[in-house]
């Protein structure tokens, strides 16, 4: 074990430290605030060495620096288990240039997202936490998701022993194909909720159940505890680092840039977590010049970045990229602490005043902090341009999600003439959103639903069903359960039996 562990608090206040092993096991901190680490570790090797390191000795070196009450061997342990076969290729994260650009394919695991390149690892972070800290609790993960997250997270924790899994999912605001992979699931220990409401009310109603020391008192009664799979979980966040220096390293590897040459980062975000990790990355030495932040027409973070004012009073409207269909992003929080000079009071203020008026503003000095990222957005008829320009250019799909970070990476080099190399994150399979993704290449494809679109896109593209949708369309439904936002707790309480 490290000499000195690395210590987590509350973007929000209370001064108690915790080891990186009970943060993950908490989730959310006891006033409503998140875990950050009171510093960030640097990279402490010449990154120009490492351009050969495969993915999982990478994961190691990034992880060991944040999770230091882990002995060496657990952490690696943890690590040979999640990226594992499980990826349908053996690197992991490939990189694909087309279009001048990088395109950084993080959808290779078993629920074709990027969410899988975390919650991979985070089942068994948890369950090692959970034995190093002498836990005989049942762990009851309680997690909301605009799509992807419920799926990779109900993939992690199925059937593992001393584990029960919740998800809430909006019943009108995921794909047809994303909801399908959520309600099919199996194993005994997974319970998959849809919520009649839109994301942000399934992400507020899970904040305040874990904020709640009434219905807390009634988990610790029957010896359960509450732990989350989101972003807002540390133990989710940190293993998103990794595929940013993963990225650079194939760049360099590959001569397409010198050693200590600066990239550029396009992320479509709307809970801010993934872009988070590449600020961590570069507050870690790596050489990121602009972290290039792309909304679609739930613009909230575009106008922050640009403006300083956070203002989550507006309609939310569905789009063809439904996992950026979020007005309250729950990860902003950690970069506002960062920005505040840790001010964990003036947070606090921030986040009351966002959720008891619905904005905030922050000052003068914090605004120019954001200096390292780009705001822009990219309406869905955009986005479906840059899928179309895509494949008829270079055959390659990509998904709406990947598509709204190519269209503002392109405003962005209309608006700035940066000639920096550029990483776009792609999050997601096309596979997942057949319908807009054909739809945007040719009208013809209408008339056809999600899952016969599934064929007609491997044979448009030739390439292969993923496995982890091959069969999706003979699998049983497995979970009908539906619900009010107002009914969220009593249907955890049924689960559960309290």
């Amino acid at each position: 074990m490290e000499e000195k562990n690395l210590c987590y608090q509350s973007t929000r206040g209370n001064k108690k430290r915790f080891l990186s092993t009970e943060a993950i096991i908490k989730g959310i901190a006891k006033d409503g605030g998140l875990f950050v680490p009171e510093s960030i570790p640097r990279v402490d090797k010449d990154i120009y060495k490492l351009k050969s390191i495969d993915y999982k000795e990478l994961a190691f070196l990034i992880m060991k620096g944040f999770f230091t009450d882990y002995y060496q061997d657990e952490l690696k342990d943890c690590i040979n288990k999640a990226y594992d076969n499980k990826f349908d290729t053996k690197i992991i994260a490939p990189l694909s240039k087309k279009m001048g650009v990088y395109f950084l394919e993080l959808y290779h695991g078993p629920t074709l997202a990027f969410k899988d390149m975390a919650l991979s690892i985070l089942p068994h972070l948890l369950k090692k936490a959970t034995r190093k800290l002498n836990l005989n609790q049942e762990i009851v993960i309680l997690t909301a998701t605009s799509g992807d997250t419920g799926k990779a997270a109900l993939e992690g924790f199925a059937d593992i022993e001393g584990i029960k899994i919740i998800v809430f999912f909006p019943q009108r605001g995921v794909s047809e194909i994303q909801k399908r992979q959520m309600l099919t699931q199996e194993g005994e220990n997974t319970y998959v909720i849809g919520l009649k409401g839109n994301f942000d009310d399934a992400q507020k109603g899970v904040k305040e159940i874990f904020e709640d020391p009434v219905f807390d008192k009634r988990m610790e009664e029957r010896n359960y505890v509450f732990s989350s799979a989101n972003s807002i979980n540390i133990g989710r966040l940190v293993p998103q680092i990794v595929y940013y220096f993963y990225a650079y390293l194939n760049m360099l590897g590959k001569g397409e840039i010198r050693n200590g040459e600066k990239i550029n980062v396009a992320v479509p975000t709307g809970n801010f977590g993934d872009i988070l990790a590449a600020y961590y990355a570069k507050d870690m030495g790596l050489p990121v010049n602009k972290l290039i932040c792309a909304s679609n027409e739930n613009k909230v973070l575009t106008d922050f970045i640009n403006t300083g004012v956070y203002d989550r009073r507006r309609g939310l409207i569905m789009t063809i990229s439904p996992s950026m269909d979020i007005l309250v992003s729950s990860n902003l929080e950690r970069l506002l602490w960062t920005i505040s000079e840790r001010e964990a009071q003036k947070v606090k203020e921030l986040m009351n005043s966002l959720k008891d008026k619905g904005f905030y503003q922050i000052n003068s000095e914090m605004k120019k902090k954001l200096k390292n990222f780009y705001g822009g957005f990219a309406p869905q008829e955009e986005s479906r341009r840059s899928i179309k320009e895509i494949f008829k250019e270079s055959k390659y799909l990509i998904d709406p999600h990947t598509a709204a970070a190519y269209a503002v990476y392109k405003k962005y080099i209309k608006e700035t003439g940066d000639k920096t190399k550029t990483v776009i994150v792609a999050t997601a399979s096309p596979f997942k959103f057949t319908k807009s993704v054909m739809e945007s290449i040719d009208s013809r494809y209408k008339k056809f639903n999600d899952f016969e679109l599934i064929d007609k896109m491997a044979d448009l593209a030739q390439i292969s069903i993923p496995l982890g949708i091959r069969d999706i369309r003979k699998r049983p439904i497995r979970h009908k359960m539906v619900c009010e936002k107002e009914e969220m707790r009593a249907k955890i309480a049924e689960i559960l039996n309290l």
